[in-house]
């Protein structure tokens, strides 16, 4: 073990301080990733040692838009990007890390049984093959360009859901560029947030999309209709 990885793998005080209780399982999943993640070609090595702020920290300040208890699923969740991070700092969600390749869904089911997230379930398959208006909040991160992304993730969101797409510098281009394809899959509204402007070290950019009836529809028992974020 490097210095570097060492030091990497080491909780930072600010976890203690944002997320207390998932101190630990947070600092379990990041030796998973700088371990067996690095070594099935999920994690590149030049991130190790920028795992916590640019990886689970990042990810996990994504929570702050979801609702409660809410149904989630996590498309091309990879190395369980944000998705495992969200299983983590949130208890009271029900997430499905949805990805379909064998060696990704290999790791992901190892990496829930080792950190013991009896709110995560491995889901094999492709965005497309999912049942449509099944989720209250559909994340993503760094998978496709918002227009395509949207056409993907809006299907699978209940009216009124969100639609959370963890972007870069590049949100705000996309968004203007998406917005035709945006309405025609029936979104509402749309919005760019900074999240942890106030404690990251880089903020993280997340486009939130509220769907409409048009993209997924109703749904039989709980939804999110009504539950909207707001700015």
């Amino acid at each position: 073990m490097t210095d570097s990885d060492s030091v990497s793998r080491e909780t930072p005080p600010l976890v203690e301080n944002l997320y207390p209780r998932a101190a630990a399982p947070l600092a379990a999943y990041a030796e998973l990733l700088a371990t067996e993640g690095t070594l099935r070609g999920l994690i590149g090595p030049r991130e190790v040692p920028r795992l916590w702020d640019r990886h689970l920290l990042n990810c996990a300040v994504l929570e702050r838009l979801i609702p409660e208890d809410a149904s989630v699923a996590d498309i091309g969740t990879g190395a369980g990007l944000p998705g495992i991070v969200l299983a983590i700092v949130r208890p009271d969600l029900h997430i499905d890390l949805v990805e379909p390749l064998l060696r990704r869904t290999t790791f992901l089911d190892e990496a829930v049984e080792a950190l013991q997230l009896e709110n995560a379930t491995v889901v094999r398959a492709r965005a497309e093959d999912l049942p449509r208006a099944s989720y209250d909040v559909v994340t993503s991160r760094a998978v496709a360009p918002l227009g395509k992304l949207a056409g993907w993730c809006l299907p699978l969101c209940a009216e009124g859901g969100l639609m959370l797409a963890m972007k870069g510098s590049s949100a705000e281009e996309e968004l203007e560029a998406s917005e035709d394809e945006l309405s025609a899959l029936g979104a509402e509204l749309w919005h760019i947030h900074q999240l942890g402007t106030d404690e990251l070290a880089q903020p993280t950019t997340v486009v939130s999309i509220v769907a409409g009836r048009a993209a997924g529809g109703s749904r039989g028992g709980r939804s999110a209709s009504g539950k909207r974020h707001r700015r």
